[in-house]
């Protein structure tokens, strides 16, 4: 880039003042800046995000603007470049070693709309840059085929080292297994729980995930046999719950909660979604009519101090677009702006708990 006019040195310390706001350390210590270069007048740097679902993403980069030429010179020209690689607790999995995160989306009731959140979550992570799967873990009732318009798709088994594996459907995508592709969707799976545990188990290990940034489970509506085997066949990074306002789902949730938290389980709560927290009439957007009570799954959120991840509005397009096989994430307006904050939110507290938990 032609002659120094500052060293590198000079930059990064500069830069070692600024603080990641959620891990509450400066850049430069968590290894965030890379390939400094320098030139006369200007300097280019990359900054290496936990997630490209960052909420706070023109926050870090405004910071190191402002602390370049408060620190080292006023008129210097900064470029910055900002990326993301994706952090993991686990070093490794055996049964899904390119996987890194696993998450857990679960409610203590079913119709809360706990599948269109893990669709919607899924399509709003993919869409800021990361790496998605899902494995639809309701054995019995599996909704992610229809949710993404797939039921017709069946996976194909191909040899992968040596041995045969289930490759997953991908859809807009997103990568996704899912009882839905295996039976046929007007027959009823009457299983027994050891066969569904077993189900689950091939979900994992026969399947070809390769390389994910985020795994999200979507659990059957309860705490089962399905719940139990996937605590104790995977390690999770964490589990999100689902409600909706009103006081008996609430209940549900908590059991729902209290299932993650309770001893020998130990999966902690990366946060809450309060489902259909309101409803908005398409043809008047700015009213908010609450149904089912108001800030019910907010004020769970605080009573078991988890984080409260965001609401969704019950909408009539968020229905349809789960019916028409494209989640409404994939789309613009207000649902998706809640589903992309939400999977921010999310991301958001997976960095934090993966720089908060010594590496297994």
């Amino acid at each position: 880039m032609g002659e120094l006019s500052v060293s590198k040195e000079i930059i990064l310390g500069a830069l070692s003042t600024v603080q990641e706001p959620d891990l509450k350390k400066d850049l430069v210590t968590l290894g965030m800046i890379k390939d400094v270069e320098l030139g006369i007048g200007e300097v280019r740097f990359t900054v290496v995000l936990t997630t490209p679902a960052c909420p706070l993403k023109e926050k870090i980069r405004q910071d190191c603007e402002e602390a370049i030429h408060r620190l080292v010179h006023p008129d210097l020209k900064i470029t910055i470049n900002m990326t993301a690689e994706v952090t993991s607790l686990t070093s490794s999995d055996p049964l899904i070693p390119g996987v890194k995160n696993v998450i857990a989306i679960a409610s203590g009731k079913g119709g809360v709309g706990k599948s269109t959140v893990t669709a919607n979550l899924a399509m709003a992570l993919k869409q800021s840059g990361a790496k998605v799967g899902i494995l639809d873990a309701d054995i019995s009732g599996p909704s992610i085929p229809v949710m993404f318009g797939a039921e017709e798709l069946q996976p194909l088994v191909q040899e992968v080292n040596g041995k045969n594996r289930i490759q997953p459907i991908m859809q807009y995508g997103i990568k996704m297994i899912s009882m839905g592709f295996l039976a046929p969707s007007d027959s009823p799976v009457p299983w027994r729980g050891p066969m569904m545990t077993q189900a689950l188990r091939q979900f994992f290990g026969d399947t070809n995930w390769d390389e994910l940034d985020y795994l999200l489970i979507d659990l059957p509506p309860g705490t089962s046999d399905i719940h139990l085997t996937l605590v104790q066949l995977i390690k999770l990074t964490g589990a999100v719950i689902v409600t909706t306002p009103q006081k008996v789902a609430l209940s549900d949730a908590t059991k729902g909660l209290q299932f993650f938290n309770q001893a020998g389980i130990n999966v902690p709560i990366l946060g809450l979604v309060e489902n259909m927290a309101y409803f908005t009439p398409a043809e008047l957007p700015d009213n908010k009519y609450y149904l089912f009570g108001k800030d019910g799954g907010k004020k769970l959120a605080e009573k078991y101090k988890v984080p409260f991840l965001g609401e969704v509005p019950l909408i009539q397009a968020i229905r349809e677009a789960g019916d028409e096989g494209k989640p409404i994430a994939a789309t613009e307006g207000p649902s998706a702006t809640a589903f992309a904050t939400i999977a921010a939110n999310l991301a958001q507290q997976i960095a934090i708990r993966n720089a908060s938990t010594p590496r297994q």
